[in-house]
């Protein structure tokens, strides 16, 4: 089955990092087709991301993302660039920390920031609260395949910290 995934917040939130941890979850450890594209621009700092996997049971003849069935949105610019025109039969995750809008589809609410500060202290590893969350709303890749693709990511000495996160985000994304 296909899914196209669109990752959006601001520059330095890690949403193309989480894109490319998707494709690899897939790809290398879930036995799935893979394809991940990102947005490079005056995004690189503050403004809006955007980073896309497409993921397949079958080889991608076309790898661009068309029509997102599954969103996770981490900014409200994010949201109004990127996520504001979701088909209704999509499903979003955004961060309730920092996403005031909300979609006509489904969607859950995931304190990501408010967790990673919180909870782990430090905000950076919100994004791997998300992809925790996602992995555990959808089913998009197994949470087997997501561990080893954050543990094959993540800069050297962070492991655990971003364990606890991804962990974390499991827990939210059930509850969700």
């Amino acid at each position: 089955m296909r899914h196209e995934i669109r990752f959006s917040g601001y520059g330095g939130q890690g949403v193309l990092l989480s894109a490319v941890i998707l494709g690899r979850a897939a790809a290398l450890y879930d036995d799935k087709y893979a394809v991940q594209t990102q947005v490079y621009g005056p995004e690189a700092r503050g403004g809006a991301s955007m980073g896309q996997v497409v993921i397949d049971d079958e080889p991608i003849l076309y790898p661009e993302v068309t029509e997102p069935d599954i969103y996770v949105i981490m900014s409200q610019q994010g949201f109004e660039k990127y996520g504001i025109s979701a088909r209704e039969d999509a499903v979003m995750l955004v961060d309730s920390d920092l996403v005031r809008s909300r979609p006509d589809c489904r969607y859950y609410e995931i304190p990501a920031t408010s967790e990673a500060k919180g909870t782990l202290g430090r905000e950076i590893v919100a994004n791997i609260v998300m992809i925790g969350a996602l992995v555990t709303a959808t089913g998009v890749v197994s949470r087997e395949a997501i561990e080893r693709a954050v543990l094959d990511s993540v800069p050297k000495g962070t492991e655990e910290l971003n364990l606890k996160a991804l962990k974390r985000g499991f827990e939210l994304g059930e509850r969700a």
